[in-house]
């Protein structure tokens, strides 16, 4: 969108940034990504998500959106300016959604003001758009509408950097990966391998955090429990955020140098 803040802080990075109209590179028609973005801190999500999607030569052409009854204290004025909500967008054509993650995971998913909006979302993601790729409380959110998967509540915050084991080598999605790779982990629930049905495939998980990543080919979901798209400082930043509000948070683990 025309003026949006991280398209300025993308460009300083050399990410090549297009405002307003479709991008169109030697011809070539853009991916239309509709992205999810459910996370306070607005502009740095987009930031985080538009950087990867920059890292390719083919041209993307981003649709920011919330629920129809989603709202936000902090960034009401940022929404209005710059994103769609669901109900205007839902007739477009898609080549891909990324839903990200939300600061409510321990809430009951019913208690989620916009949940029954999300539900649509979800459902017109599996009907209407060809992949989705769904970011920690977003991919929980997923499992249970889809499949009924719960979560469940651990006994402290999982934070740090953790090595993933790839359980499916043969995944297109995890093609270069290696054996295992380390990724970003900041969470306070888990979904569980033993409660996934037969169809929902695991293509990666550690022992120290579970699930990483999980595959529903049949709903068009994958579920990434983890946060890939994390930039270097954002677990300090939530572990400072932790220690204001009073919940002695642990150290972030493999983290800050010699932990």
């Amino acid at each position: 969108p025309t003026g949006l803040p991280a398209a300025t802080a993308l460009a300083a990075e050399g990410v090549t940034v297009v405002d307003g109209a479709a991008p169109h590179h030697g011809g070539t028609p853009p991916l239309r990504i509709c992205l999810v973005n459910l996370m306070p801190n607005k502009t740095a999500t987009e930031t985080q998500i538009g950087r990867l999607l920059g890292a390719t030569p083919i041209p993307v052409e981003v649709t920011l959106c919330v629920p129809d009854s989603y709202h936000s204290r902090s960034a009401e004025g940022h929404i209005e300016a710059f994103y769609q909500r669901w109900s205007r967008i839902r007739g477009m054509r898609f080549d891909g959604l990324v839903m990200t993650g939300a600061p409510i995971e321990t809430l009951p998913f019913e208690a989620v003001d916009y949940w029954m909006d999300l539900c649509a979302m979800l459902e017109w993601a599996r009907a209407r758009v060809p992949a989705g790729f769904y970011i920690c409380w977003a991919a929980q959110a997923a499992l249970y509408h889809f499949r009924g998967v719960p979560k469940h509540a651990r006994a402290a915050k999982l934070s740090g950097i953790y090595r993933q084991r790839v359980t499916r080598p043969e995944a297109a999605l995890l093609r270069g990966f290696g054996d295992a790779f380390p990724v970003p982990v900041s969470r306070y629930t888990e979904v569980r391998a033993a409660e996934l049905p037969p169809a929902v495939e695991v293509l990666a998980q550690s022992p120290e955090t579970g699930l990483c990543l999980v595959e529903d080919r049949a709903n068009r979901a994958t579920c990434m429990f983890n946060h890939l798209e994390y930039d270097t400082d954002t677990l300090r930043d939530e572990f400072q955020r932790d220690r204001l509000a009073g919940k002695q948070p642990r150290l972030p683990v493999n983290y800050f140098p010699d932990d």
